[in-house]
C-alpha cells in the first residue's frame, strides 16, 4: 500500500476519529481556561490516549464474495429507513426502526457468516424487503388519530399492534445476530486450537 493510501486509511480510522475528538476536548478545556499554560501538551496527550486505547478497526484479510450478496440488502435498508420519519410515524416507532436498522447493519457487515447460513440470510432479506416495510406501510396508510385509538377494551390500537410487530422482529433479528456473533467466536476458538496444536509443543515439533 502506498504511503498516501496508508495516510488516508488512518485519517478515516476509528483511532484517529476518537483521538481527534479527545484533542478537540482539550482545545475546549483550553478556551475555558482549564488546561493552563501546558494546553498543547494536554491536547497532544489526549489525542495519544484516544488513538492508543481505541481498538483497531475490524480487519479483513480475505477477499469476500459474500459482500456482493449483501450489498443490495444494505442499499434497500438505507432506502427504507429515511422514509420512517417523525412526520409520518410516532417517535417511538421511529426509534424502534432505528434500533432494528442498527441490528440489521451489524449483521450485514458480517457478510461471510450471514451468507453461509441460508436460513439466516432469508430472515434478514425478508425483514428488510417484506416484514418491516409491510408493517410500516399498513400503519402509514391509516389516519394518525385512528391509528392511536383502541376499538375495544381488549383490542390493540394500530399503534400498539405495530409496536408489537416491531418487537417480534427485534426478537427474531437478535437471535440471528447472536448466531452470527457465535460464528465469529467459534472461528476465533478454532484458530486458537489450531495455533496451540501447531505451536504449543516443543521447538522440535516445528
Amino acid at each position: 500500500m502506498a504511503t498516501s493510501d496508508r495516510v488516508l486509511a488512518y485519517l478515516g480510522s476509528t483511532r484517529n476519529i476518537v483521538g481527534s475528538g479527545l484533542a478537540l476536548l482539550g482545545l475546549v478545556l483550553h478556551f475555558l481556561g482549564l488546561a493552563g499554560s501546558f494546553w498543547p501538551v494536554v491536547v497532544i496527550g489526549l489525542y495519544g490516549v484516544g488513538a492508543l486505547l481505541t481498538p483497531p478497526d475490524r480487519v479483513r484479510l480475505t477477499i469476500s464474495h459474500a459482500e456482493v450478496e449483501t450489498r443490495q440488502l444494505r442499499a434497500d435498508l438505507d432506502a427504507l429507513v429515511p422514509k420512517v420519519s417523525a412526520t409520518r410515524f410516532p417517535d417511538d416507532v421511529v426509534a424502534k426502526v432505528g434500533g432494528l436498522a442498527a441490528i440489521l447493519r451489524d449483521i450485514l457487515a458480517r457478510a461471510e457468516a450471514l451468507t453461509s447460513s441460508p436460513d439466516q440470510l432469508h430472515v434478514v432479506s425478508q425483514a428488510i424487503r417484506d416484514y418491516l416495510p409491510t408493517s410500516l406501510e399498513a400503519y402509514a396508510n391509516l389516519p394518525r388519530s385512528y391509528a392511536l385509538t383502541r376499538r375495544g377494551e381488549r383490542e390493540r390500537s394500530a399503534h400498539e399492534e405495530l409496536m408489537a410487530q416491531l418487537d417480534l422482529l427485534e426478537t427474531g433479528l437478535t437471535k440471528v445476530a447472536d448466531a452470527v456473533y457465535q460464528g465469529d467466536e467459534q472461528a476465533l476458538r478454532d484458530q486458537g486450537r489450531f495455533l496451540r496444536d501447531r505451536f504449543g509443543g516443543s521447538e522440535l515439533d516445528i
